[in-house]
């Protein structure tokens, strides 16, 4: 294995996760927001999850998203 290419992948990947994420996250709050489903104060709970089956990868991270 090489290890730069293997460790610029990984970046790559997570990057692409990091802001496709983010994007989501904004746009499904801003959309409860406005449907009234949240008032914008919450703090929210957030999960991610992982997989990697051939590597045998599966996990789950939790979190928390706070509004205000």
């Amino acid at each position: 294995m090489d290890e730069d290419v293997f460790n610029m992948s990984v970046r790559k990947f997570l990057k692409k996760v990091g802001v496709s994420g983010q994007r989501a996250i904004e746009q499904a709050v801003r959309k409860a927001i406005e449907e009234g489903r949240l008032r914008g104060e919450e703090t929210l709970g957030a999960k991610v999850r992982l997989e990697i089956p051939e590597a045998g990868l599966d996990i789950v991270i939790d979190g928390a998203i706070e509004l205000q």
